[in-house]
């Protein structure tokens, strides 16, 4: 009878194990490269912090603050937030770190687990993966376009081709006090529900994100933000349209964009992809000039994304590609007796030592079942040693895609093993 643990995941926390942990891993890394290679160093943040960071930083009226935050008091009741998201961390250890007092801007680039409290759906978890990005320091719309192009880059290095890159502008500080009245004059006209009129009042862009199709209907007509930008950020914005048209970076203007944080300014984008039905986003993110203020510190600005590792790898399948490879290793080592494993085990540590990845056969496993667990992990050669080998001095290596095998000098194994591999 087989027994199972009584114990599981909470609801809607992923496990990611071999072998298909294999994917993630890579799409993580190729989205973390995008940013490596452009000058972006890594952030290490805490995995919780401060409630009030987040309830400042990401806006009371969110319903990332409202209804989705993992929010508990510690051993001191001190009312601590597992991290929804990382921007607002980011900008405390910068204030802290007093690096925004060097040279600027600082890029860093981040990853990790996120927490959000929010029913369970394909690629969306309460424990979702992300990769980030901050710039922080400089207003310049090159530099907003150097953000979104690491992005873009981070999608088309994964071999992903099938999404498309929206933005609009938000406005600026002397615009977007205007537009709120007006909107909101026009919707204190509409018969929204209380909680609607509520946020209206709190932060009416938030209603213009509102999925519920009544409420969208009824806001069809609602005054965009992009048609009354003021002249500073109406520059702004086209000058970051012009710097992506020159690094060929398709886009489409969505005037309607509002994305789900209260600190967003200007340039405001997401990375969409169709195959993944309704929850299409794949990241995205934004400037946001005045949060680093907000949050006690000098009023420098900063743009930055952040970019859905699980989201990435569903839209990767939605194409019918994938990224890395479920092959545990190069070289399986194959030891038949006991003098035989002896000196495979060093052989192994000097494959490895080689830069190979390798792995053995334990456990006094016979040839057949040492050659199975040789094809179940994806080497691309098999190592086999037994006793007439040794008093020979020469070692089997099977090609295990042709089935081709032949003796090579046991001494010399590295050096053609990896002849073979480059």
């Amino acid at each position: 009878m087989t027994k199972t643990s009584s114990f599981t995941a909470p609801k809607g926390i992923p496990d990611y194990v071999p072998p298909a942990s294999a994917e993630f891993a890579a799409v993580r890394a190729g989205l973390i490269h995008a940013a490596h290679v452009a000058g972006y160093g890594l952030m290490e943040l805490p995995v919780f912090e401060d409630t009030a960071l987040f309830a400042r930083g990401v806006g009371e009226s969110t319903d990332v603050v409202t209804k989705e935050m993992y929010t508990f008091p510690d051993r001191g009741d001190r009312s601590v937030t597992l991290r929804p998201e990382g921007t607002a961390g980011v900008m405390r250890a910068v204030i802290e770190h007093g690096l925004d007092r060097g040279q600027l801007p600082v890029k860093v680039y981040y990853a990790g687990p996120f927490f959000r409290y929010e029913r369970p759906q394909a690629g969306r978890y309460r424990q979702l993966q992300q990769v980030g990005v901050e710039a922080i320091g400089v207003d310049d719309p090159a530099l907003d376009a150097e953000v979104i192009s690491i992005a873009d880059q981070g999608f088309r290095g994964l071999g992903l081709t099938g999404f498309r890159l929206e933005l609009t502008s938000l406005g600026d500080e002397t615009c977007r006090p205007q537009y709120r009245e007006l909107l909101q004059e026009y919707l204190f006209k509409l018969p929204l529900d209380e909680q609607t009129k509520r946020r209206a009042e709190i932060n009416p862009l938030r209603v213009l994100d509102d999925k519920r199709p009544e409420v969208r209907e009824l806001t069809a007509d609602a005054p965009l933000m992009i048609d009354h930008l003021s002249e500073s950020a109406k520059t702004h914005f086209e000058q970051v349209l012009g710097h992506l048209d020159a690094l060929g970076i398709p886009y489409v203007v969505n005037p309607r964009m509002v994305r789900g944080l209260d600190y967003y300014t200007k340039t405001t984008f997401e990375f969409v992809h169709d195959g993944l039905g309704a929850q299409s986003g794949i990241g995205g993110g934004g400037r946001y000039d005045g949060l680093m203020a907000e949050l006690g510190g000098q009023p420098l600005s900063g743009i930055g994304f952040g970019l859905g590792v699980d989201r990435t790898m569903l839209a990767l399948r939605a194409e019918g590609k994938s990224a890395g490879s479920e092959a545990r290793c190069e070289v399986f080592g194959v030891p038949l007796g006991d003098a035989a494993k002896q000196r495979m085990v060093l052989l192994g540590a000097q494959l490895r030592r080689a830069g190979i990845r390798v792995d053995l056969a334990y456990g006094g496993r016979g040839v057949k079942g040492a050659m199975k667990a040789a094809d179940r992990s994806g080497a691309r050669y098999t190592l086999v040693l037994g006793d007439r080998d040794l008093a020979e001095n020469t070692i089997g290596l099977k090609d295990m895609a042709t089935g081709d095998q032949r003796q090579i000098p046991l001494d010399d194994a590295v050096r053609l093993v990896a002849a073979e591999l480059a």
